[in-house]
C-alpha cells in the first residue's frame, strides 16, 4: 500500500518522478494525488476556446478539420499546419516544423478528435487574430481508447500541467499511484464526517481523479474542500493557541503619564470608533500575555493615532514602541507624523517626554549608530524603522509593543523576528491594514490574530470623486484631465500622477509589464514627467519620486511636497501608504488598469484629506466591457474598502491572497474558494475549535496531527530556503 509521504520516484519511472518535481513540485505520492483536475472534459465535448490567453499553457480537446502544408518563406521546405475547432467552432492551429511534422501528418486527420496540450500564441490583429499552438503535445482520444482504454469513462481530468509534462502523462502517472493506493487513514474523524455528509478521503480521491459522473465530482470536492479549511483553521487556531500561553510583561494604562497628556493636547475629538477600538488594545495590553490584535480600516480612519496611543501606554509603563513599516518612504513619514502629534513630548530628557528614533538600512552610519545607541538604552521609547529593524545588531533596552503597518508586505518569520528581540517575555503585537479584509480572508489568513475594525472617517475627511478616463475611446477626456488639474493648482492645491514604474532602468520598480502582455509597455514617471512639464502641465512646479531614488533626494522631494513647494507629485506607488498631505485635492492614475482594485484605493485615499474635496482620475486604454475596465468602473462606483475587497479576491488566485506564509509551499489552496464557500470555512472554524478545546496536542487525532506536522514542515522548508 502506497503511503502519503512516499517518494514518487518509489512508484513511478525515475524519469516521469523527476519531471514532476523538476516542472510541478511534486515531490511525494501525497503532492501528486492533491494535484487536483482543473476541469472534466465531457465524451464527445470539446473545449470553449474563447477563454484562452496567451502564454497560457492550456489543454484543447478539439476537432480536426483541416490538415494543410505550406512553404516556408525564404527557408524552402514546408511546415504543417492543423486547423482544429471546439463546440462552438471557434479555431485553434497547430503548427508543426521538421521532422514532428510528418509524425504529425501521420496521425492527424480530418475529423479526429484529440487533446493537445502547449503554450498559446496568437497572431493577426482585431477581429482577424487567430490562436495558435506551436509545436503541441498531443494525444488523439481514438488512439487512447484503443491502447489503454483511458476514455472509456464519461468524464476525462484535464490537469494543469506545465512544459514537458502533459495532461495525460499526469493521468497515467496517477493511475499507477492510484492502483497501488489501497484505503488511507483519515485525519478527519468519523463522526465529523457524518455531520457534514463528507465521504472517506479514499472514497473522495478515487472521485476526484477517477469519477464516473459529475455527482462524483461534487461529492469529493465537498470533502476536500473541507479538508483545506479544516488544516489551516486548525493549524491558526493552534498558533493562537500556543501565543496565549507566552509570557509578556503587563503594560496597563497610566492616568497621568505620557498618554493622558498627548490626549489632553488633540485639537481634534477621537471618533466611536477610535475610542472603542483604543480600550480593547488597552485591555489587551494589560494583560499577562501577548496581544495579537489586527487592527484593519479604511484609508483615512485614524489608524495611526490608535496605534500611537498604544505607543505610549506602553512607554508609560516602563517599556518601548517599534513602528515597522513596509518601505522607508512610509518610515520617514511615520517618523515626521508622531513627532509632529507629539510635539515637545518627542523631545525627551528633561521635558519628560520620549525620544523617537527613526532607524532606516539608508541612515548615514553615525546616524544609524545613535539610532541603535537610543533603542539600546531605552531612551527612544519609540522606534520606527523598516527591515532594518529586525537586523541582529539591532537591540532594545525593554520592547513592549510591536506595531506592523501594511501587514501584507511582511511575513509571519518577520514578526517573530521582532518578537525575539523582546528578552524575558514576548512583546505585544499590533498588527496595521488599510486594504480592507473580507470576514472568511479575516479567518483565514489572520485566524491567529483578534480582529479590530474602524470603519468611521474622522471629521475633516472629505468625500473622493472618481472617473474612468477613458482615453481609447475618448482621447480629449485626458485633455480635460489635465485641465482638472491646472484648476486645482490655480486654487493653490497640489496633485498627484501616478505611473505604473520609473523609466528605462534595470529591475525597475512598479514595472507591471508582463512578458505575454501584448499592449505597449506600462507608462513611466520619467518620460510622464517630462512629457507633463514641456506640454499640458508646463509652468507648474513637478518633482518626481520613486524607489530607486537616493533616501535623502525621497526626502527632500517629500518634505518640499508637504511644504507646497511642488505643484505635481509624479511618482511610483511608493506614496500608496501613509503620505499624507493635506492640501493634496487631485490624482491622476496612468495606466490605471495595470493597477489593482485595492491599490487603486489605496492610493487615491492620499487625496481629500484636508477637508478638501478630493478628485481621482483613472486614465485607461482597457475597451468598455473588459475586465480591466469592469475594474476601474468598480472603483469609481464606490468609496466602500470592504466592498472593493470582495472584488479584488474575485479576480486573484487564492494563493496570492493567503501566501506561503500562511499556506505553506505545496498546500495552498487548490479546491477552497474564500468568498464562495465561507459557510464551509466557517463550519470548518467550529469545528476545529471544539477539536482543539478538547484534545489540545490533537494526542486522540494522531493522523491529523501528523497532517498539520508535514503542512509546518512546508512552512518552514520554505523559510530556511528564503533565509
Amino acid at each position: 500500500m502506497t503511503s502519503f509521504d512516499e517518494p514518487t520516484g518509489k512508484v513511478l519511472d525515475p524519469r516521469t518522478a523527476k519531471l514532476l518535481e523538476s516542472v510541478l513540485d511534486l515531490r511525494t505520492v501525497g503532492d501528486l494525488l492533491r494535484h487536483y483536475p482543473r476541469r472534466y472534459a465531457q465524451r464527445g465535448e470539446l473545449t470553449d476556446l474563447d477563454d484562452l490567453r496567451v502564454d497560457e499553457h492550456v489543454t484543447v480537446v478539439g476537432e480536426v478539420t483541416r490538415v494543410m502544408r505550406k512553404p516556408m518563406r525564404n527557408k524552402g521546405g514546408t511546415w504543417l499546419e492543423v486547423e482544429v475547432v471546439d463546440g462552438r467552432r471557434s479555431k485553434i492551429y497547430l503548427s508543426f516544423f521538421g521532422k514532428a511534422s510528418h509524425i504529425a501528418e501521420t496521425r492527424l486527420r480530418p475529423g479526429a478528435r484529440g487533446m493537445f496540450a502547449g503554450k498559446v500564441g496568437a497572431f493577426g490583429q482585431g477581429e482577424r487574430r487567430k490562436w495558435q499552438l506551436s509545436h503541441p503535445e498531443f494525444e488523439m482520444i481514438d488512439e487512447a481508447e484503443r491502447d489503454a482504454g483511458e476514455f472509456a469513462a464519461a468524464l476525462v481530468p484535464i490537469y494543469p500541467a506545465g512544459k514537458d509534462v502533459t495532461p495525460w502523462a499526469l493521468r497515467r502517472a496517477l493511475g499507477v499511484v492510484l492502483d497501488t493506493m489501497g484505503s488511507l487513514e483519515d485525519p478527519l474523524p468519523e463522526d465529523l464526517r457524518a455531520r457534514h455528509g463528507l465521504p472517506g478521503l479514499t472514497e473522495a480521491l478515487l472521485a476526484i481523479h477517477r469519477p464516473r459522473d459529475h455527482a462524483d465530482v461534487s461529492r469529493a470536492r465537498k470533502r476536500l474542500r473541507f479538508d483545506e479549511a479544516f488544516l489551516l483553521q486548525a493549524v491558526l487556531l493552534q498558533r493562537k493557541m500556543a501565543a496565549a500561553a507566552w509570557s509578556a510583561t503587563p503594560r496597563p494604562r497610566r492616568g497621568d503619564g505620557l498618554l493622558a497628556d498627548f490626549d489632553g493636547r488633540l485639537p481634534f475629538r477621537l471618533t466611536e470608533g477610535q475610542l472603542s477600538v483604543g480600550e480593547e488594545i488597552a485591555t489587551d495590553l494589560a494583560l499577562d500575555h501577548p496581544m495579537h490584535r489586527l487592527l484593519q480600516g479604511e484609508v483615512g480612519a485614524g489608524k495611526t493615532v490608535v496605534a500611537l496611543r498604544a505607543m505610549l501606554q506602553v512607554v508609560d509603563a516602563g517599556g518601548q514602541a517599534v513602528l515597522l513599516a513596509p518601505t522607508e518612504v512610509l518610515a520617514q513619514q511615520h517618523h515626521r507624523s508622531i513627532t509632529a502629534m507629539l510635539g515637545d513630548l518627542a523631545a525627551g530628557g528633561m521635558f519628560g517626554g520620549t525620544a523617537v528614533a527613526l532607524l532606516t538600512g539608508s541612515l548615514g552610519a553615525a546616524a544609524r549608530r545613535a539610532a541603535m545607541l537610543d533603542a539600546a538604552s531605552g531612551t527612544a521609547g519609540i522606534v520606527v524603522g523598516t527591515h532594518a529593524v529586525l537586523q541582529e545588531r539591532v537591540q532594545f533596552a525593554d520592547l513592549g509593543l510591536v506595531v506592523v503597518d501594511e501587514q501584507h508586505r511582511f511575513g509571519v518569520e518577520q514578526r517573530d523576528a521582532l518578537r525575539e528581540k523582546a528578552g524575558g517575555g514576548r512583546p505585544h503585537v499590533l498588527v496595521m491594514t488599510a486594504t480592507p479584509i473580507p470576514r472568511t480572508v479575516a479567518m483565514t489568513v489572520f485566524g491567529d490574530l483578534t480582529v479590530s475594525t474602524l470603519s468611521q472617517l474622522p471629521s475633516g475627511r472629505a468625500p473622493i470623486t472618481t472617473h474612468v478616463v477613458p482615453v481609447a475611446e475618448k482621447p480629449h477626456f485626458l485633455d480635460r484631465a489635465w485641465v482638472r488639474v491646472r484648476e486645482e493648482i490655480e486654487l493653490g492645491r497640489q496633485a498627484y500622477v501616478v505611473c505604473p514604474r520609473i523609466g528605462d532602468l534595470e529591475g525597475d520598480e512598479g514595472d507591471l509589464a508582463k512578458a505575454d502582455d501584448e499592449r505597449r509597455p506600462p507608462l513611466a514617471v520619467l518620460d510622464v514627467a517630462a512629457t507633463l512639464a514641456d506640454g499640458p502641465l508646463k509652468g507648474l512646479r513637478t518633482a518626481v519620486l520613486h524607489g530607486k531614488l537616493p533616501p535623502e533626494e525621497k526626502d527632500a522631494v517629500m518634505r518640499a511636497f508637504a511644504r507646497g513647494e511642488v505643484d505635481v507629485l509624479v511618482a511610483t506607488t511608493v506614496i500608496e501608504v501613509g503620505v499624507d498631505v493635506p492640501n493634496s485635492s487631485v490624482m491622476v492614475i496612468m495606466d490605471a488598469d495595470r493597477f489593482g482594485v485595492s491599490q487603486l484605493h489605496q492610493l487615491r485615499g492620499r487625496v481629500g484629506r484636508g477637508g478638501l474635496p478630493g478628485l481621482c482620475l483613472l486614465v485607461s486604454e482597457a475597451p468598455q466591457g473588459t475586465p480591466a475596465r469592469e475594474r476601474l468602473d468598480a472603483v469609481a462606483s464606490t468609496l466602500d474598502g470592504f466592498e472593493l475587497s470582495r472584488v479584488d479576491l474575485e479576480q486573484r488566485r487564492e494563493g496570492d491572497v493567503l501566501g506561503v506564509a500562511q499556506s505553506g509551499r505545496r498546500s495552498s489552496l487548490k479546491m477552497l474558494r474564500l468568498l464562495r464557500d465561507e459557510d464551509v470555512i466557517q463550519a470548518a472554524r467550529d469545528e476545529a475549535e471544539a477539536m482543539l478545546a478538547a484534545d489540545p496536542d490533537l494526542a486522540g487525532h494522531p493522523v491529523l496531527r501528523a497532517e498539520i506536522d508535514r503542512l509546518l514542515a512546508d512552512e518552514r522548508a520554505e523559510y530556511l530556503e528564503k533565509a
